[in-house]
């Protein structure tokens, strides 16, 4: 069956989900503000919950429509073909929003959408009643500028729960954010990666699974897995297929620092969650001593301390100073910081960031400034 699939992300992390969705050898139709439109089967459900690292929830689109009253609403959502995805005992339930829309009111908007698709349901299995004991469904109902879309969302938890999270500090970074700034940079497995300020470990942790090509979904469940309109045999086998695909035989240099010592224990918790707890030296102490250890094109990748996180004014700058004279002493490595400090280009560097991108960490909007080294020696490229 022909799908057209929606993968949801955060704003500014478009490109990112986009570049993985055509990896998967999947064509774009459509790309917006916070999701990438797809065209797939019941296969790419599987595939892209398995394997998507920077997107929030992958969701099915059932139908698009402008909708000006609310019996424009109830027919178009009753056309909906709902047998072909919720049985007679499934647990379907009806979320919305709506923006610069005629109908205006989501609560209203829910309840005609809810009536309608029992009404179709009722059609079709000749009862009255349902009793919703059965597997899950998420319906959305979305109005902007009075165009409907809905769609049916086959994630549950978002994509950011990988599993491996056991332990968290203060304002831990989402695992897809911290994935998304790892594709973002200059890394690769043969470079050199540091953390200075690893807090829970979660971009260590991420750039590991990518380096070793581990699927992010490979250790949890979907809650389309439940359903019977995506057979059992697709979840199995692209499971296997991801199993098949880590590489165990990279060898990673990869170093987070953390002066909590009960973050660096968290940190050590969760890589060993993920598998890749020996890809990973952990050191308790001041990430702002960092050492080139005569590495090249190194690549620093970090979410600082700012504000409401953790520590004071006064130990931010130093550690800022710190970064700057490092990267003043390594004029080859890389630094990659999201952090909504503004300061931080005056005083880390005293320019300007290389490139800057507007993104968000949770509802807190940020800023993630890249600042690019020298290219390495030809010498050191070959190593």
């Amino acid at each position: 069956m022909k799908l057209e699939l929606i993968a949801t992300s955060t704003f500014g992390l478009e490109a990112p989900v986009k570049r993985e969705i055509e990896a998967l050898g999947y064509k774009i139709l459509k790309s917006e503000d916070g999701k990438i439109t797809f065209q797939g089967d019941e296969r790419a459900v599987a595939k892209a919950n398995i394997w998507l690292r920077c997107a929030d929830r992958v969701q099915i689109k059932l139908a698009e429509f402008m909708a000006y009253e609310f019996e424009d609403l109830f027919q178009q959502v009753k056309a909906i073909a709902w047998e072909e995805w919720i049985p007679i005992d499934g647990k379907f339930i009806v979320n919305g929003s709506s923006v610069k829309s005629k109908l205006s009111s989501v609560p209203a908007c829910q309840s005609v959408a809810e009536k309608a698709i029992v009404e179709k349901l009722k059609e079709t299995y000749c009862i009255e009643h349902f009793e919703k004991t059965g597997a899950l469904y998420d319906i959305k109902i979305t109005l902007l500028k009075d165009r409907v879309t809905v769609t049916l969302d086959t994630t549950g938890p978002g994509l950011h729960k990988r599993g491996y999270r056991q332990n968290a500090v203060i304002a831990p970074i989402k695992e897809t954010l911290a994935a998304a700034m790892i594709n973002l940079s200059f890394w690769r497995a043969d470079r050199v990666l540091v953390d200075p300020c690893c807090g829970s470990g979660t971009i260590p942790i991420e750039a590991a699974m990518i380096a070793r090509n581990i699927a992010p979904g490979l250790n949890r469940k979907f809650v389309a897995e439940e359903w019977d309109a995506i057979p059992e045999k697709y979840w199995k086998e692209e499971r296997k297929k991801a199993y098949e695909a880590v590489d165990w035989d990279c060898q990673l240099k990869i170093y987070a620092y953390d002066i909590d010592k009960r973050a660096i224990e968290a940190a050590k918790e969760n890589a060993a969650e993920a598998g890749v707890e020996d890809d990973i030296v952990f050191v308790y102490g001041d990430g702002g001593k960092l050492e080139s250890k005569g590495e090249e094109g190194g690549i620093i990748i970090t979410n600082p301390p700012y504000g409401e996180r953790i520590g004071d004014r006064e130990s931010i700058d130093k550690l800022y100073g710190d970064f700057s004279a490092f990267l003043a002493a390594n004029e080859t490595w890389s630094m990659f910081a999201i952090t909504p400090d503004k300061t931080i280009e005056e005083k880390v560097f005293g320019r300007p960031a290389d490139r800057r991108r507007k993104l968000f960490n949770g509802r807190m909007e940020v800023c993630y400034y890249q600042y690019h080294g020298k290219k390495p020696s030809k010498k050191e490229q070959k190593l």
